[in-house]
C-alpha cells in the first residue's frame, strides 16, 4: 500500500508540472510576445494583457528548475527530469552542510545526505529579473482595473512574487552572499507592500537587517531594525533590541544603543542577548553598572513571584564575575519556585565552569604546591556543581533538558569514581541516561 501512494504521488506531481511550467524557450516567447501587447495602447488598456505579462514573467523564473521542486527525491527527479540530466555532481558544503551538487546548463541542485533537494540555484535565467518584471505588471494591472475585478488575482500574484524572493534571499544566505540576502529580503517585503497585497512581512524586513547587521553594514541594517520596532515586532524575545543596540553602538553612538537595550530588557528581562549588550555597555562606558539591578529591581516590582527574574540577576552578576552573589541569586529562584530547574543549572554551570577555568589554570602551573593548592579548588568547585545539577535533574520534566544535565553529572562523577561506590554509582546512573537519550 505504501508503494502505491508514493506511485500515485509521483503521478500527480507530474501532472501538476506538465500543467505548469514551460520550457525555457517557450516561456522566452511568452515573455516577448506578452511584453510586445504591452507595449500597444489600446491592449495596455486592458488589465488581462498586464497579468498575461505578470504571468509570463512567472513562467520564465520557474523554467529553468523544471519540474523539480524542494524536498523532492533524487530518484523522483530523475523519473520526471527526463533528458534534462546533470553535467557534473560533486560534494560541496553550503551552510555548513555537506550537500551533494549536481550541475545542469542553466541550474544547481543540492542534495541533503539524506537525498532530498533542498536547494536549487538558477544559473542562467530565461530573462533577466522576470520576478521585478512581473512584480512592475502587477502593479500596472492593479492600476488600469478600474472595478477591481482582478484583485483576487493580483493579491495571489504578488504573494507569490514575495514569497519567491523570501526564498531566494534564504538561499543566497546559505550560500553566503549577505548583501545579496539582504537585497532580496527587502524586494520580499516591498512586494508583500505592494498594493491591494498591501501587508507587512515582518521576516523579510527583520531578515533585511539581519544579514545587512551580518556583513557590518549597521546604516542598512538600522533601518530595518528601526522599522521593526515601528510595526511592533521584536523578534524572538526581544533580539531586535539586541541587534540594533549593537548597530548605534558601531555607529558611534553607543548612549542610544544602551537607551534600545534597556528599552528591550524592561519588555524582554530574560533576553540573554540584550543582557550580554546591556552589561558590556556598562563595563566598557565606565557608567555605573549598578543601573543593571535598578533595571531588575523594577522588573521584580512587577513581578515579585517570577523566578526567572533571579536567574537574570544571578546571569548579571555572573558576567561580573561576582560568583558568591551569582550563585545567591541563582538559588533564590528555588525559594520562589521550587519547580524551576533553571536557577539550579544556573549555579550548577558556573560551579562546572569556575572548574574548568581552575583545570586549565593547573595546567599552566609548574610549582608543586600551587598546582596541588588548584587542583584542590577545582575538585572542591566540581564537588559543588553537584547538588545544584541534581536539584535541577529531579525536578524539571524536560527529558532533553534532563539529558543535558546528565552530561554534567555523568562526567563529574566519571572524575570522582575512584572515591567510592556512590561515585560510580553516580557515573553508571547518568552514563545510561545520556547514550539512551531517556531520562528515568
Amino acid at each position: 500500500m505504501k508503494r502505491i501512494l508514493i506511485a500515485l504521488a509521483v503521478l500527480v506531481s507530474v501532472q501538476v508540472a506538465d500543467a505548469q511550467t514551460k520550457t525555457p524557450e517557450a516561456a522566452r516567447k511568452a515573455v516577448e510576445n506578452a511584453e510586445a501587447a504591452s507595449k500597444d495602447a489600446k491592449k495596455a488598456a486592458k488589465v488581462a494583457t498586464w497579468t498575461k505579462l505578470a504571468g509570463a514573467y512567472m513562467d520564465a523564473y520557474n523554467a529553468p528548475a523544471g519540474n523539480a521542486w524542494l524536498g523532492a527525491s533524487k530518484q523522483e527527479l530523475q523519473l520526471l527530469m527526463g533528458a534534462d540530466k546533470p553535467l557534473s555532481t560533486e560534494m560541496t558544503v553550503v551552510g555548513g552542510e555537506q550537500l551533494e551538487k549536481e550541475t545542469y546548463s542553466n541550474k544547481e541542485f543540492y542534495y541533503s545526505p539524506a537525498g532530498q533537494l533542498v536547494l536549487i540555484n538558477v544559473t542562467k535565467p530565461v530573462v533577466e529579473d522576470a520576478l521585478g518584471g512581473a512584480l512592475e505588471a502587477y502593479k500596472k494591472a492593479y492600476e488600469v482595473d478600474v472595478k477591481q475585478s482582478k484583485t483576487k488575482d493580483i493579491v495571489a500574484g504578488l504573494a507569490q512574487i514575495a514569497q519567491k524572493y523570501l526564498d531566494e534571499g534564504m538561499n543566497s544566505y546559505s550560500f553566503g552572499n549577505l548583501a545579496e540576502a539582504s537585497d532580496l529580503f527587502e524586494k520580499a517585503a516591498i512586494a508583500s507592500a505592494t498594493a491591494p497585497l498591501s501587508k507587512i512581512d515582518t521576516t523579510a524586513v527583520y531578515n533585511a537587517g539581519y544579514t545587512a547587521w551580518a556583513m557590518k553594514d549597521y546604516e542598512r541594517a538600522k533601518g530595518f531594525f528601526e522599522k521593526c520596532l515601528e510595526i511592533g515586532y521584536h523578534y524572538e524575545g526581544g533580539e531586535v533590541f539586541a541587534k540594533l543596540g549593537d548597530v548605534y553602538s558601531n555607529l558611534g553612538d553607543p548612549k542610544k544603543g544602551a537607551e534600545t537595550l534597556e528599552q528591550g530588557f524592561v519588555m524582554y528581562p530574560q533576553s540573554q542577548s540584550i543582557l550580554i549588550g546591556l552589561i558590556n555597555y556598562y563595563m566598557t562606558s565606565g557608567e555605573n553598572a549598578d543601573r543593571l539591578f535598578v533595571l531588575i529591581d523594577e522588573a521584580k516590582k512587577n513581578e515579585p513571584n517570577n523566578a526567572s527574574l533571579y536567574y537574570v540577576e544571578g546571569n548579571i552578576y555572573k558576567e561580573l564575575k561576582n560568583t558568591e552573589k551569582a550563585i545567591e541569586a541563582y538559588m533564590k529562584c528555588s525559594e520562589i519556585n521550587p519547580e524551576y530547574e533553571f536557577g539550579y543549572i544556573g549555579a550548577g554551570i558556573l560551579y562546572y565552569e569556575t572548574a574548568i577555568e581552575l583545570q586549565e589554570k593547573a595546567a599552566n602551573e609548574l610549582d608543586d604546591n600551587k598546582y596541588n593548592a588548584i587542583v584542590a579548588d577545582f575538585e572542591k568547585a566540581l564537588q559543588n556543581a553537584i547538588a545544584p545539577f541534581e536539584q535541577a535533574y529531579n525536578v524539571s520534566k524536560d527529558n532533553g533538558l534532563k539529558v543535558n544535565i546528565a552530561e554534567y553529572l555523568k562526567n563529574i562523577y566519571y572524575r570522582f569514581s575512584s572515591n567510592g561506590p556512590e561515585y560510580e554509582a553516580g557515573y553508571k546512573k547518568y552514563d545510561e541516561v545520556v547514550k539512551t537519550g531517556q531520562a528515568n
